[in-house]
This record gives C-alpha cells, sequence and structure tokens, in this order.
C-alpha cells in the first residue's frame, strides 16, 4: 500500500475512531446517571452549567490562539524569507523558540503578572508558546521552493509578489499546514492549563476532579479534551491533503 492510499485510509477512519469516543463517553456519562450521588458531589459534570460552558471557553481559546499565530507567523516568516530581512530570521526564530523552552505553567504566570486574569491573557501566552512551529515551517516552506521554479516565474515576467503568491505560497502550502496543525494541537492541549489564571477551559474540570479524587470527574473532562484534539487534528489532516496543489 502506497504512502498516499495509507494517508486516505487514515483520514477515512478517523472519524469512525473519534465518534466511537464519543460513544464510550456519553455512554459512561449516562451510567453515571443524573441523580447519583457521584454528579451531586461533583458538580462540574452537570452539562449546561458547567461542562458545556468549559467546552466553549476552551474551544475560545484555541481557536483564537491558533487564528493569532496563523496572523502573525506566516506574514513574519515570509518577511523572514525575503532578502531585506534574511539576516534577522536567526534571532527571531530564536526568540521564538523561548516560548516553547520556557515551562508552560511559569509562561502564563508571566503572562498573569503581565495583563491580569481571564481568557484574553491564555489567548497571548498561547500564541507566544505556539508561534515556533508555523514561523519555521513557514520559512522552510518557502526555502525549499526550488530555485529553478522561481527563475521560470521571473523569466515570465513576473513580479516579486506574483511570484510569491502564485508560486512560492501555493508550493509551500503543505509544509505551512503542518505547522498550524501541530500549533493547533499544541493550543488545545495548553488551553486546559487555563484555568489557572481565570481562562476557564475544560482544565477546571480536570482540576476539580484531581482535588476532589473523583474518577468519574477527571476521565470525563480528559476524555472531552481528547476528542476536541482529535476532532482538530483530523480537521488539520484533511486541510493538508485537499488544499495541497495538484501534483506536489
Amino acid at each position: 500500500m502506497t504512502r498516499a492510499r495509507r494517508n486516505h485510509l487514515g483520514l477515512k477512519l478517523a472519524p469512525v475512531g473519534i465518534l466511537g469516543l464519543v460513544l464510550a463517553v456519553y455512554l459512561y456519562y449516562r451510567s453515571l446517571g443524573l441523580g447519583d450521588s457521584v454528579i451531586q458531589q461533583a458538580s462540574p459534570l452537570e452539562w449546561g452549567t458547567k461542562l458545556w460552558p468549559q467546552l466553549v471557553q476552551h474551544l475560545k481559546i484555541s481557536f483564537w490562539s491558533t487564528l493569532l499565530v496563523v496572523l502573525v507567523a506566516i506574514p513574519l516568516g515570509i518577511a523572514l524569507t525575503r532578502p531585506p530581512m534574511r539576516r534577522f530570521a536567526p534571532a527571531i526564530v530564536t526568540v521564538a523558540n523561548s516560548g516553547q523552552a520556557l515551562p508552560a505553567y511559569g509562561l502564563l504566570i508571566l503572562f498573569l503578572s503581565l495583563l491580569g486574569q481571564g481568557l484574553w491573557t491564555t489567548v497571548v501566552a498561547l500564541v507566544i508558546y505556539a508561534i515556533l512551529p508555523v514561523l519555521r515551517n513557514t520559512m522552510v516552506g518557502l526555502d525549499g521552493v526550488d530555485r529553478a521554479v522561481i527563475e521560470a516565474g521571473r523569466g515570465m515576467g513576473m513580479t516579486r509578489l506574483r511570484v510569491l503568491t502564485r508560486i512560492e505560497l501555493p508550493l509551500a502550502v503543505p509544509v505551512i499546514l503542518a505547522g498550524v496543525r501541530v500549533a493547533m494541537i499544541l493550543n488545545i492541549g495548553m488551553a486546559t492549563l487555563a484555568y489557572l489564571i481565570g481562562g476557564g477551559g475544560l482544565g477546571v474540570t480536570i482540576s476539580v476532579g484531581l482535588k476532589l479524587q473523583q474518577d468519574a470527574v477527571l476521565i470525563i473532562g480528559a476524555a472531552m479534551v481528547a476528542i476536541v484534539a482529535l476532532t482538530f487534528d483530523w480537521i488539520g489532516a484533511l486541510a493538508e491533503t485537499y488544499l495541497r496543489p495538484r501534483g506536489v
């Protein structure tokens, strides 16, 4: 079986596995019973006022942090591959790398001291944490474009902007999207720590499960984070596959 066929098979089977996990979590949740003492003691398992709002918060944090990473890292990566800015690339990549070098907890506390509590403080911290994969992959993707293809475009009278938008970026799309996918999964995972600085998210449920030693709360919270991560990883894989230019 070729690599392409394996990838397509994986894309088809992934949603089946995700739906199976959703069903298993749903059945487990239902088996606890709304009137069960476990539910009464572990209020985070109440769907309407606890789990659903936390899920929405988690998705908001992940969405906005990933969107801002894309809006910052891709233009910056493009700029750093242009001759006037290339000399600054090593220093800027080193700064971006420091975001992942710092402990995640420490990064959140740092921005808590600067910006105060709240969802947007978490978003800013996650942008710093997850910017490196997109920035690095943008630069690698653009630098990996065959110079002969670029020169051919210039030979046809294309401006540098048209060469960038018509040749370089389309050919770099697979590598850039791989970086975005990594950043997205990092943000979904890191969003579980948002509760530490008042950002909410599913980390609240997980934290309560740990503190109260309630296995049901812990399992439901962790499983919901896993479902979100797996779902968006699959969406990212779809984007990588179907936004790839033909012939690449």
